[in-house]
C-alpha cells in the first residue's frame, strides 16, 4: 500500500501548475533597460537586452548580466545608467551590483551578450554584442574583467546583435559566432507609418540592407582569426537576430541555426569542422509550412519530446505563432507547430526570447517565452497590444504543449532577453527577463516538485573547460550542454534535469564523440563530472 500512495503522490505531484513568483525587487536585481527611444523612431531602439546567467566568482551560484543600451544618436554611454550591469548572487534571493569593480559596465549600444570560458583558465569569460561596437572580455578570476577586444582579432564592423560560443572544429577551443542585423545608421531617417494621422512606427525591415555573419576561431592566448569566409558564412546574407548551435544529425560536430528577420532562417551544416552549408531550405526549417517569412527572433535547440534528436523552436510576432521544427532524423525537419498546439496558443504573443526547460521535473521540457511587440502603437492599426506578459507551455508528453497559468500574467511589459538558472540552489530552474524601460523580472520558481532532479556540470579536459557541445543521456532524456539559448542571450549553467529516480546511470558524449559513462548517481544535487 505505501508504493502506491508514493505512486500517487508523485503523479498528483506531476500534473500540479507551474507557478512562478517575481523576486526581482525583493533580490535587489533593480535593472532598468534603457532603450533611449526618440521620435524618429530608430529600429535600434527596438532590439537590446541581452541577459547572461552564469557563474562569474565559481562560488556555485549562477549570477546574472545584463547589456544595456546608449544615447542616441552618438551611441554612446553618456551617463550612469546606461551602463552594462552585473549582479552577484549572495544567496537566499539577495543579489549585490557589482558593475562597478568588475569591469563590465562597457561601452557603445550594448546588445548581446554570449558566456563562455574561451581560454580554458576555468573563469568563464564574457562577449558583448553591439551596433557597430563589440567586446571581449576576459575574465582574471579575481572578480574583475580585462577588455581584450583590440589585441584579440575580433572587429566591430556591423551593428552584432547577438553571439553564440562552440567548438566547430573540434580543437578544445571554443569559438565565436556572431549575429549581425543589417546596414544601419543614426542617420537613417524614413518616415513610416501614417502620414495622414501623424503616426510615426518602426519601420519593416526590408528597408535596411542585409549583412553576413561571422564566424572568429579560437586561436589561443586571447586571439581570434576572423574565418567567415573560408568556412562559407559571408555569401549567406540576412537579418540575424540569434544564434543556437546542436549536433543535428549526429555526425560529431555542432551545427548553426540563425533566426532571421523577414527572410529564410540558416541552417548551416557543419562539414567536419572545413566549411559550413546553409541547408535550411532542403531540412524545412528555412520557413514555416505556410512558406511566407517570419519575424524570426529567439530560438533554442534541444530535444522536446524525449527521442533523443535536437528539435527547433523559434519566436516570431503576434498572428505569425512561434514555429516548432520537429528534427525526424536523417537530416529532416517537420513543422509541427499545429499538431503540437503552439499554432493556436502562441498566435497572440510576440515573442523574443524562448527556452525549453523542465520547469516542473516531470522528465520533459516546457516551454518558456518573453512577450512583447516590436511595434509600440500596434493596437492603432492591428488587434494585438504591445506590452504582453512572458508564457509558460507545458508540454504534456504527447508531443503537444498547453499555456499554462503560471503566475506571470500580471507583469506585461516589453520584454526582450531572458536566462535560466537554479538561482537558489533548490532544483528548479527559475527565469530572468529584461524589459525597455522598465524593471527586471526576476521569476522564482515554486512550482510543485516531480520526479528527482540532477543538475550536472561538466569540466573539460581534452574539450573546452566548460563542456560546450557535449551532449548527457540519462533515459530517454538528452540534453546538450550549451551556453547560447533565447533571445540574444547565454545561459552558462549546469545541464538539468528531471523527472529521474533516487539513483540513475548517466552517459556523456563528449566534443568528438568520446563517450563516458557514469553508474548509480545519487539524484537531487549538483554532479560534477570531469573528462576522462
Amino acid at each position: 500500500m505505501a508504493w502506491l500512495l508514493c505512486l500517487l503522490s508523485f503523479a498528483a505531484a506531476a500534473q500540479a501548475p507551474i507557478h512562478f513568483e517575481n523576486k526581482a525587487k525583493e533580490a535587489g536585481v533593480n535593472f532598468v533597460l534603457e532603450n533611449s527611444p526618440t521620435p524618429l523612431k530608430h529600429l535600434i531602439e527596438t532590439m537590446p537586452g541581452g541577459v547572461a546567467v552564469f557563474d562569474y566568482d565559481s562560488d556555485g551560484r549562477p549570477d546574472i548580466f545584463f547589456t544595456n543600451g546608449a544615447a542616441l544618436p552618438s551611441l554612446e554611454k553618456s551617463s550612469g545608467k546606461f551602463h552594462n550591469r552585473l549582479f552577484r548572487n549572495d544567496g537566499n534571493w539577495k543579489f549585490t551590483d557589482v558593475t562597478g569593480r568588475s569591469g563590465l559596465a562597457g561601452t557603445g549600444y550594448s546588445m548581446g551578450a554570449a558566456a563562455a570560458d574561451f581560454d580554458n583558465d576555468g573563469h568563464p569569460d564574457m562577449f558583448v554584442a553591439g551596433a557597430y561596437r563589440n567586446i571581449l572580455y576576459r575574465n582574471g578570476g579575481a572578480g574583475a574583467f580585462e577588455d581584450i577586444t583590440a589585441k584579440s582579432g575580433i572587429d566591430s564592423k556591423y551593428w552584432s546583435v547577438a553571439a553564440g560560443w562552440f567548438d566547430f572544429d573540434n580543437d578544445g577551443l571554443s569559438d565565436l559566432f556572431v549575429v549581425n542585423y543589417a546596414k544601419w545608421t543614426p542617420a537613417f531617417d524614413r518616415f513610416c507609418g501614417d502620414a495622414a494621422r501623424k503616426i510615426r512606427i518602426y519601420c519593416h525591415p526590408k528597408y535596411f540592407p542585409v549583412v553576413p555573419n561571422q564566424l572568429y576561431r579560437n586561436l589561443g592566448g586571447g586571439r581570434f582569426k576572423e574565418v567567415s569566409d573560408e568556412v562559407g558564412f559571408s555569401r549567406h546574407l540576412g537579418r540575424g537576430m540569434s544564434a543556437v548551435f546542436a549536433d543535428y544529425d549526429g555526425d560529431g560536430f555542432e551545427d548553426v541555426f540563425v533566426t532571421n528577420d523577414k527572410l529564410e532562417n540558416f541552417l548551416f551544416h557543419n562539414r567536419a569542422g572545413k566549411s559550413f552549408e546553409d541547408v535550411a531550405l532542403a531540412a524545412g526549417v528555412a520557413l514555416p509550412d505556410d512558406g511566407r517569412p517570419i519575424s524570426g527572433m529567439g530560438a533554442d535547440f534541444r530535444d522536446f519530446n524525449n527521442d533523443g534528436l535536437p528539435d527547433l523552436i523559434v519566436t516570431a510576432l503576434s498572428g505569425e505563432t512561434f514555429p516548432l521544427f520537429q528534427n525526424l532524423g536523417k537530416s529532416q525537419f517537420r513543422d509541427a507547430t499545429h499538431s503540437s498546439k503552439l499554432a493556436s496558443a502562441t498566435r497572440i504573443y510576440a515573442g523574443w526570447s524562448v527556452g525549453f526547460a523542465d520547469f516542473d521535473n516531470d522528465g520533459w521540457r516546457d516551454l518558456f517565452t518573453a512577450n512583447s511587440h516590436v511595434n509600440d502603437l500596434v493596437d492603432k492599426f492591428e488587434p494585438y497590444v504591445y506590452r504582453q506578459e512572458n508564457a509558460v507551455f507545458r508540454n504534456q508528453r504527447d508531443g503537444t504543449f498547453a499555456l499554462t497559468g503560471s503566475g506571470m500574467s500580471l507583469a506585461k511589459a516589453a520584454h526582450r532577453g531572458s536566462g535560466f538558472g537554479d538561482f537558489d540552489g533548490d532544483g528548479r530552474v527559475d527565469i530572468v527577463v529584461s524589459a525597455l524601460g522598465g524593471p527586471t523580472e526576476l521569476w522564482r520558481n515554486l512550482s510543485p516538485p516531480g520526479g528527482a532532479w540532477l543538475d550536472i556540470r561538466l569540466v573539460g579536459r581534452m574539450s573546452n573547460r566548460d563542456g560546450l557541445g557535449a551532449r548527457i543521456r540519462i533515459g530517454n532524456q538528452i540534453n546538450p550542454m550549451t551556453s547560447a539559448v533565447g533571445y540574444a542571450s547565454s545561459s552558462l549553467t549546469p545541464v538539468h534535469f528531471g523527472g529521474l529516480a533516487a539513483k540513475v546511470d548517466l552517459e556523456v558524449l563528449w566534443p568528438g564523440g568520446v563517450g563516458q559513462t557514469v553508474k548509480g548517481v545519487a539524484t537531487s544535487r549538483t554532479l560534477t563530472i570531469t573528462e576522462e
